[in-house]
């Protein structure tokens, strides 16, 4: 492999905007399709957050394929279910975005922790960086089996090998957290300016 597993996702995070600076739908999503083969690096530990982005991603991009020039902007999908008063329901795109959103703070939090505490054990790092965004918004099973989930994640070392290829691993974690948050932040942002940021989990 060339790089790390990330570099994948680093190119295309030089995409995802159009020249006015607006959130594109396609080339954001495929940034977050090319996040999951870091995560399948993780085994059994992630299968719950894997199939949760997959399915989100499936969803907003069969909204985009449904009509790609409506739908070109990322947050057009959410402003046609904010008018027609049906972005609550949990199979909406703006549930789909929130939830993708949560889910890629979560795996920014991982692995800034995995950068800035080389001494941490893998589920430390997983354990912490869950607390700090998603937990809040997970229900009592929700919570409880990622928790159990978590206690899967693999060995530390191990991982570093595997996702470092022959690129330099932690250049690229670096770059990964500080490009892809202020995207992720972005979202919110928006989400939040439709009341739509503070949605729980049934």
């Amino acid at each position: 492999m060339e790089g790390t597993v990330f570099a994948p996702a680093l190119e295309g995070m030089k995409h995802v905007k159009s020249e006015e600076g607006e959130m594109l739908a396609m080339p954001f999503l495929d940034v977050c399709k090319l996040i999951l083969p870091v995560i399948d690096k993780f085994g059994a530990a992630m299968a719950l957050v894997k199939s949760d982005i997959g399915g989100n991603i499936t969803r907003l991009e069969n909204k985009y394929l449904s009509n790609p020039s409506e739908f070109h902007l990322l947050y057009s999908m959410v402003r046609v279910e904010i008018e027609a008063k049906t972005s609550k329901a949990s199979s909406s795109c703006t549930n789909g975005l929130l939830w993708l959103t949560r889910a890629m703070d979560f795996l920014v939090e991982l692995f800034r922790n995995l950068l800035e505490h080389p001494d941490w054990t893998m589920s430390q790092a997983c354990s912490d960086s869950y607390s700090k965004t998603l937990k809040k918004w997970h229900g009592w099973l929700a919570s409880s089996s990622f928790t159990l989930a978590m206690k899967l994640a693999p060995e530390r070392k191990k991982f570093m090998d595997v996702v470092g290829g022959t690129g330099d691993i932690d250049l690229d974690i670096e770059k990964f957290c500080t490009t892809f948050s202020p995207l992720l932040e972005e979202n919110h942002k928006f989400l939040a300016s439709v009341g739509m940021d503070d949605l729980k989990a049934s």
